[in-house]
């Protein structure tokens, strides 16, 4: 095992400091994905810097009506806040359809977003991977890639993302607050924070150099508005998203006055669908229209041998996630 210096931070500079004086170090929550990664060889850090005891485990309720989740909040307690329970299921949704309870229980919210991707060629070291070492090559191109991206993949990297969270986040419009070396603070819209491969694969997200992430804030839920979670899987037990989807609905005397709908699982981020929620907005939720807008949507999709079959996988869930909140479903009472 390689050797590596461990530092417990007790303020949020002391934390940044130490990074700054650990060259090559990273920053230690829950350990639910990091620790793994460094049994299996994948990450080598040459320090560890715990921020588990920082004081950012309060999820706060803002003048507006929004949430403020600290980046310590474990998993667990935020599926069952009843602010998060009440005003954003599907976030709650998301955190159960996640993991196990004992993983939930340990997982930080912060530590949820930084997550790296379960592709096995990543994980692999006898494998090229252009993620874990630049410019090796992508093995699962040619390989096996059946729960790769369809979405936004490049020819350096088509690893999906793994989180569940961040899928509900995207939809929610939250925002990631990050603190910096400096002392200075600021925020990135959830939907941005994950980056895509088209260039540098081994870069997951948006954060510079010593950066922490230190909260999650959750806009004001629109009154009237129902949204929800969708997640298919190989099977029932805590698996990764072959396709999922995250929708947030909000109708005015029939129409749509505004969706958010993100899907993951096929991307190498949470995909927010721009181009279908501009074909929604002010349209009757019909299932026809419904279904146009979110293949124009999935239009973009560049499957590769193995997982084309995501397409009408993620098609469908989200036909479905949109009919089920405004009551259109074959069968509902309220379908015209």
């Amino acid at each position: 095992m390689k050797p590596f210096a461990y530092v417990r931070a007790t303020s949020l500079q002391e934390a940044a400091d130490a990074y700054a004086a650990h060259p090559g170090s990273r920053y230690l929550g829950g350990g639910t994905n990091l620790v793994d990664l460094m049994k299996l060889g994948v990450e080598t850090p040459g320090a560890l810097i715990d921020v588990s005891r920082l004081p950012l485990e309060e999820i706060r309720e803002l003048p507006d009506g929004g949430l403020r989740v600290g980046a310590t909040v474990r998993n667990s307690d935020l599926a069952a806040d009843p602010l998060v329970r009440t005003r954003y299921p599907l976030l709650s949704r998301a955190l159960l359809s996640g993991a196990s309870g004992q993983l939930r229980n340990v997982a930080t919210t912060g530590g949820n977003l930084l997550q790296r991707t379960r592709c096995g060629y990543f994980q692999d070291l006898s494998k090229p991977c252009n993620k874990r070492e630049p410019g090796s090559g992508c093995g699962a191109r040619d390989g096996l890639h059946r729960d790769h991206a369809v979405l936004g993949q490049s020819e350096h990297c088509i690893a999906t993302h793994p989180s569940d969270m961040a899928v509900a986040l995207a939809a929610l419009d939250a925002e990631v607050e990050l603190f910096g070396e400096a002392g200075t603070t600021r925020t990135v819209a959830a939907a941005e924070f994950h980056r895509l491969p088209a260039d540098r694969p081994e870069q997951d997200t948006v954060i510079r150099p010593g950066e922490i992430i230190t909260a999650v804030i959750l806009p004001a839920a629109a009154p009237g508005a129902v949204s929800l979670y969708r997640k298919a899987r190989e099977r029932a037990s805590y698996a990764f998203a072959l396709a999922s989807v995250a929708v947030v609905l909000d109708l005015d005397d029939g129409r749509v006055r505004r969706v958010a709908l993100a899907f993951g699982g096929l991307a190498h981020r949470p995909w927010r669908a721009t181009t279908a929620e501009a074909r929604l907005t002010g349209a009757v939720p019909h299932p026809d229209a419904v279904r146009a807008a979110v293949e124009a949507e999935l239009a973009q999709a560049r499957p590769l041998r193995d997982n084309a079959y995501k397409i009408p996988l993620a098609r469908n869930l989200a036909c479905d996630a949109i009919a089920g909140l405004a009551g259109t479903r074959p069968g509902s009472p309220a379908t015209p």
